[in-house]
């Protein structure tokens, strides 16, 4: 009995030491420091034929106090690839390029999918609104903060007043806001023409993926009626020699 107890105590300490199989979770712990977060799913991949693992990699921006004043200081990092289960690969595989996790000034975290830098467009921290030539409003970033939406990806197309409006109108509801083109297809997330542009080594591998489970099928298939032509063969032979 002394030995099983002993067992499932060790057991138990080696999963609270390897954290949990979310990585998001762990970054929501190291970060959870800061006043302002946005963690998004900058990459992602898979890797293997016939046993498939999954991958993750994101790009936390941050805000931390400065040493003077209440304002902050926003800085990014790119982790690693984190390995993940298939589970969570397929469950965040619509949100490429978006935020998935964040903190808001108010010390709310969300896990609604967004698109990149709007939680802190509307607060007149960090900017304005104007409005261009034809009358249409506009974000204009403050000097000091234009930096977010470089580290956002941000910088060559902006946001106007309708789009953002919009976005704030799902986020009260809890649902993930993709944008939207003159096409009327999505300007963010994994299908979104904004995405495709800012990230080709994710849409390049996936072609690549595509183009070789397509010859190995075709393989496959000329594999099976290359055996069944040799059973058929096999067979009339036997047949002659009776």
């Amino acid at each position: 009995m002394k030995t099983a107890h002993k067992s499932t105590l060790l057991m138990l300490l080696l999963l609270f030491a390897c954290g949990s199989t979310n990585p998001l979770d762990n970054l929501k712990k190291q970060y959870e420091r800061y006043p302002e977060y946005s963690i998004v799913l900058e990459d992602m991949k898979e890797e293997g034929v016939f046993s498939k693992d999954y991958y993750h990699r994101y790009k936390v921006v941050y805000g931390e106090r400065a040493s003077s004043g209440d304002s902050l200081v926003f800085r990014s990092e790119v982790t690693d690839w984190y390995e993940v289960p298939k589970s969570t690969y397929k469950k965040y595989y619509p949100y490429l390029g978006m935020v998935i996790l964040s903190k808001t000034a108010d010390g709310k975290v969300t896990d609604t999918p967004q698109p990149p830098g709007y939680q802190y467009i509307g607060d007149s921290r960090y900017g304005r609104w104007r409005q261009d030539g034809s009358g249409n409003s506009f974000w204009e970033w403050y000097g000091k903060y234009a930096l977010i939406s470089h580290m956002f990806g941000m910088f060559n197309r902006p946001v106007y007043y309708n789009d953002w409006n919009t976005y704030s109108s799902y986020r009260s509801r809890g649902r993930p806001y993709f944008g939207g083109t003159t096409t009327g297809g999505p300007l963010y997330g994994t299908n979104g023409t904004a995405t495709k542009k800012t990230r080709p080594d994710f849409f390049k591998r996936q072609s690549m993926r595509s183009a070789a489970s397509k010859s190995s099928f075709t393989n496959k298939v000329k594999n099976r009626v290359r055996r069944s032509n040799m059973s058929r063969t096999r067979s009339r032979s036997r047949s002659f020699g009776k």
